[in-house]
């Protein structure tokens, strides 16, 4: 059986399509789509990545250990404007599914773009929580923790889903090329340790006694599942990297997602640490807060140690021309999920060290998240990121020109 291949997701540069050449005229809005319904035909679940990112650029400002004048208010702007393109998107998706359902069902079948799947459940999640952190001051406390509560449980059924549904379909697909592994792949086992982490916030609104006590544990078993797949995954993705170099410069920005895993494990350990003195004895509550700084501080430290490679595969891959697509969007929610573990183990340990480090990884996030929305905009309204592409040409190998 010949292996798969990793055929990458649809990147820039984008086929020219029939209004190639040609003066923009009236249409300069979606110009290179040939009609504008065209916009539905190929909208991926990768798309979600915009809301995670943009969600959590706001989620991590609400749990910085400093307060910056002014930083909340806009915070809940930003809040707002993922949950708005929650539902814009949602809407969008539902026309592709239902004009589109052949495009729909292929990206569940593609090598590479079914792993996405996984960043629908993730946007759901990312929104609820910054209804909870942030949303009550304007649309009040109870009308957030519903919303909250709404998005969590179906993010997180969503999420459950996908994590067997699409390795399952990896497994059963036959046999995966050598250099298949790539950051995506982690996509679909992530949402589990979003819903620990999220479902943490929601374990203090609960009745006191068992119903407290079975989302506290409920957390933390799917906190086991991201866990141990995601490090089955890391594995992978490192031995590909050793034995067949970073691959498609295109493909850089997929190597940030390892980040995600890693920074929110940090975040639910913590969170979950604080919150079991609510739902559990005395021993187990002091051992799950002593757990949140004992495997948070190693974890972070690796995370920082990959957010370095990550950055230096990134600028080498930019030096040779790095166009941009949906995948640079893996420089924010990733970026953002450390943000948040670092905040915790601030104010956990009162390290200003580590105070300093969340404000300087927050200032990157910003940096990147108004540098991706300032590129989705414009290439998406010209219509190239609606656009199928073939995929990019090979990475120079070992004997290629030296960086």
């Amino acid at each position: 059986m010949t292996p798969r291949t990793a055929d990458p997701l649809p990147v820039l540069p984008y086929p020219p399509s029939r209004h190639a050449g040609r003066p923009p005229g009236r249409r300069a809005l979606l110009r290179h789509l040939d009609r504008p319904g065209d916009l539905f035909r190929h909208l991926g679940p990768n798309w979600y990545a915009a809301v995670m990112g943009t969600g959590i650029t706001a989620d991590a400002a609400a749990t910085l250990p400093v307060r910056v004048p002014g930083l909340r208010t806009a915070a809940t702007g930003v809040w707002a404007l993922a949950a708005v393109l929650l539902v814009l998107l949602t809407a969008a998706w539902a026309v592709h599914w239902t004009r589109h359902r052949e495009n729909a069902r292929a990206h569940a079948h593609h090598p590479v773009a079914a792993h996405f799947w996984g960043a629908p459940p993730m946007a759901l999640m990312t929104v609820g929580t910054g209804a909870l952190l942030l949303g009550g001051d304007w649309i009040g406390r109870t009308a957030a923790l519903a919303a909250d509560a709404v998005l969590w449980t179906g993010g997180t059924l969503f999420g459950l889903a996908v994590c067997v549904w699409i390795p399952y379909r990896t497994i059963t697909g036959g046999p995966a090329a050598p250099d298949a592994a790539f950051g995506g792949w982690l996509m679909p086992v992530v949402p589990p340790m979003v819903s620990a982490a999220s479902g943490a916030l929601l374990v203090p609104h609960l009745p006191a006694g068992q119903a407290r006590l079975t989302l506290l544990l409920a957390c933390c078993a799917m906190f086991g599942v991201s866990l141990l797949a995601g490090l089955a995954v890391i594995t992978l993705l490192w031995g590909r990297l050793v034995h067949h170099g970073a691959g498609p410069d295109p493909m850089a920005p997929t190597l940030w997602i390892v980040l995600g895993p890693l920074g929110q494990s940090v975040t639910a350990a913590n969170l979950l640490g604080r919150e079991a003195a609510t739902a559990l004895p005395a021993p187990y509550a002091t051992g799950a807060q002593v757990l949140a700084v004992l495997y948070g501080l190693p974890v972070w430290g690796f995370a920082m140690m990959w957010l370095a490679l990550a950055a230096a595969l990134t600028l080498r891959a930019a030096r040779r021309g790095l166009p941009f697509s949906l995948t640079w969007w893996g420089f924010t929610f990733p970026v953002g999920t450390c943000v948040t573990g670092t905040s915790a183990l601030a104010l956990r340990t009162g390290s200003t060290a580590l105070a300093g480090a969340a404000v300087a990884l927050y200032a990157l996030l910003a940096a990147a998240w108004a540098v991706v929305a300032c590129g989705t905009l414009r290439h998406g309204a010209s219509g190239r990121l609606f656009l199928p592409a073939p995929p990019p040409a090979p990475a120079p190998g070992p004997a290629g020109p030296a960086h």
